[in-house]
């Protein structure tokens, strides 16, 4: 009986919470009506499931439940982080967590890899962008939510996880054994190759824009004749770092990226600062389709303006803008509020960017060169991804620099 009365003062809490929520509604006629039916029949749900589930369950893990059901019927992109993830979250935006180096969203139902973080045990296993996760340790994944995924594959530093992984064109999934490992991300590594300067963006993370500005600052004092910014395999990160690495190569003043919410609000970001390059300064951004979300408002941006040649594959195809908002225990909601669009209005959403000059990488191609790093890797050599023999597209790159005169006309088209 004292269960039951606790209960019954929880489910007049919750049922004042609803009516207090549906006032707000008042004006709106049928859909007042509809809002009140469903939350009346969640209230109701979670007495009947209080009071008789065969197990005692406590209503913090029924609501945390619920909260993630609830952003999982959005989109791939939306999530509920209870506090312990929430922290977790944090410390990966901040450049350094505990995983296998994947990013990863939700697609018809399961988990699928957007791209595999340079220098990262899933990066030297071969793991790649589209690569759908079937199973973790032999548990199908069918039905987790994106915060379950990254719960199991994430652990101690040291103990291994098995990946069952379908990728498109295989007859059967394979499973692919990683070692867990502290992913400290290196999101920016530069060097000469030949006359130009190369510079290897992995990942937005903060402070990012400050270590490319020093890396063209190094490269300009060694008097390269054109730049290459890889954002190959770059799953995005934070929207104000893609601003700000636009800010370092247009001219002060342009439109960079802008966000459209439901309501059609719209904030627009411009540059606001000169180049720290000459405008003639032959630029080329390479892309393919594990770029995705602030690498295409880099590439998108630079493309509109005719500042950069756009080179590669098409890329992902994530335009949408997520918040995190946090709750008062500790929790948050990761939440799609709006849609980023390029200067010229294109929606890229799961449709990505074309590239101006399209080089093609094929599979085997991929799994020389992922080769040749891990072997420079093992001898102590500079892991850097900058092997033009053995890169279609980064040697593309380099022979339009140094024709600049072709580069001029491609870039007016």
């Amino acid at each position: 009986m004292r269960k039951l009365n606790k209960f019954g003062i929880l489910g007049i809490a919750i049922v004042t919470f609803s009516l207090g929520f549906i006032v707000g509604f008042a004006s709106q006629g049928k859909q007042t009506e509809d809002e009140y039916k469903y939350l009346r029949i969640f209230t109701d749900a979670l007495k009947i499931v209080k009071d008789n589930y065969v197990e005692p369950v406590s209503t913090k893990d029924l609501i945390y439940g619920a909260l993630t059901g609830m952003t999982k019927a959005l989109d791939p992109f939306s999530s509920f982080f209870n506090p312990k993830q929430y922290e977790s979250f944090k410390q990966e935006t901040e450049g350094e967590f505990g995983g296998v180096g994947i990013e990863i969203g939700m697609e018809k139902g399961r988990p699928i890899v957007i791209s595999p973080i340079e220098g990262t045990p899933a990066h030297r296993a071969g793991i790649k962008s589209g690569d759908v996760i079937i199973e973790i340790n032999g548990e199908d994944t069918s039905g987790m939510s994106l915060m379950d995924v990254v719960q199991r594959i994430r652990g101690k530093v040291g103990t291994k996880v098995e990946l069952s992984i379908y990728r498109k064109g295989m007859d059967k999934p394979m499973k692919i054994e990683l070692e867990r490992a502290l992913i400290k991300i290196e999101s920016v590594k530069w060097a000469k190759i030949g006359d130009v300067g190369y510079i290897k963006l992995s990942q937005f993370n903060e402070n990012v824009s400050v270590q490319i500005e020093k890396a063209v600052k190094e490269l300009l004092a060694k008097r390269v004749s054109g730049f290459i910014l890889d954002l190959r395999n770059d799953p995005g990160g934070l929207l104000s770092e893609a601003v700000n690495v636009c800010d370092l190569f247009l001219p002060e003043g342009k439109l960079i990226v802008y966000t459209k919410s439901r309501n059609g609000e719209t904030q627009r970001f411009f540059s606001r600062r000169k180049p720290i390059m000459p405008d003639n300064t032959p630029l080329v951004v390479l892309i393919n389709k594990g770029s995705a979300s602030a690498s295409e408002i880099v590439a998108g941006a630079l493309q509109d303006h005719k500042r950069a040649i756009i080179l590669g594959e098409k890329s992902y195809g994530k335009a949408s803008v997520q918040n995190i908002i946090p709750m008062e225990d500790g929790s948050a909601l990761k939440l799609t509020v709006a849609y980023y669009y390029t200067p010229l209005g294109k929606l890229i959403h799961k449709s990505g960017i074309n590239p101006d000059v399209e080089v093609v990488m094929s599979e085997k191609q991929e799994e020389a060169l992922q080769e040749a790093i891990r072997q420079r890797r093992l001898q102590g050599e500079n892991s850097l991804i900058a092997i033009p023999e053995m890169d279609p597209q980064l040697s593309k790159a380099l022979e339009l620099i140094k024709s600049g005169q072709k580069l001029r006309r491609v870039a007016n088209i």
